[in-house]
């Protein structure tokens, strides 16, 4: 059996279906079992209640040989390495008192062994959570997501218009939330690999926003343009949205980062290069969404 944090995330939401389809047996903890996709819903085991609750992933995990854990955003956190253990050192703890063979889990190009600043608390908490586990360790190194271009369809809707920081030519990768899907299936289905280590999740490749502009006025027959916001302004547009103000500083930061570096420590290679194109993307997802 698998056990699937965030069955009705972007991510979890693409890889339920693949495990089932594999002919796995899935367990999946979700706060609100009504919300779980009708695709999957009668057809997994349902742990009611939310993966930073040390009980609930303790029955969570119970006699499953695999966990796939995803770290919900901290869009609101004023402490972002206390609430991103919030989540990890539960899950940690029931894969080690459980006996849990492998762990799958989405991390970030920065957060790449040879990519974490020395000394840098979320990555040296996190790797010796992991470590403590006992268990067999994946990270997906994953690039930035094409969905998140879903929180702007009405400023797209409206004005042809997405707003960035970060400069309109600078190429760096993007890729599908179902290609990470893809390889978290692929790794969780496969009992052979033990130790620890990361795979490149990079999508097919490096795009600029201008590239991103342009291929989406191709896709939808329509003029869209890019518009880049200084940080000041992000941060304040992030925090009038909900947001905190540390996590806007963080990913001001974090778009520096990947501007001057954009993979990384990573080379790319056949095996972390993902085959679906954001042309793909814009066809299948985006155009649909702004027909609603």
């Amino acid at each position: 059996m698998i056990a699937v944090t965030t069955p009705t995330g972007k991510i979890g939401s693409e890889l339920v279906p693949l495990l089932l389809a594999a002919g796995e047996k899935v367990r999946v903890i979700a706060r609100d079992p009504r919300k779980l996709s009708a695709r999957f819903r009668n057809e997994v085991e349902v742990t009611a209640g939310s993966p930073d609750n040390p009980e609930v992933t303790a029955a969570a995990f119970d006699g499953v040989e695999a966990v796939f854990l995803v770290v919900p955003f901290p869009f609101s956190s004023s402490d972002i390495l206390k609430d991103y253990m919030r989540f990890v050192r539960p899950a940690a703890e029931a894969i080690r008192r459980r006996g849990v063979k492998r762990l799958v889990f989405v991390s970030g190009l920065r957060l790449a062994p040879a990519d974490a600043v020395s000394g840098s608390p979320l990555a040296t908490e996190i790797g010796n959570a992991i470590e403590e586990t006992g268990s067999a360790s994946r990270a997906l190194w994953c690039a930035g997501f094409m969905e998140n271009l879903l929180t702007q369809i009405e400023a797209l809707k409206r004005s042809g218009t997405f707003f960035q920081i970060g400069h309109p030519d600078v190429k760096t990768p993007l890729v599908a939330t179902r290609d990470i899907a893809a390889t978290a299936a692929r790794l969780l289905l496969d009992r052979s690999w033990s130790g620890r280590g990361g795979v490149g999740v990079l999508g097919p490749e490096d795009l600029s926003y201008n590239d991103m502009a342009r291929i989406m006025s191709e896709v939808l027959g329509t003029p869209i343009r890019f518009q880049q916001i200084g940080s000041d302004a992000f941060k304040a547009q992030f925090v009038q949205a909900g947001g905190s103000s540390a996590v806007a500083q963080w990913l001001v930061e974090m778009r520096a980062d990947s501007e001057k570096n954009p993979l990384g420590s990573l080379v790319r290679t056949a095996e972390n290069t993902t085959s679906y194109t954001f042309r793909q993307w814009c066809e299948e997802v985006l155009k649909p969404a702004m027909q609603k």
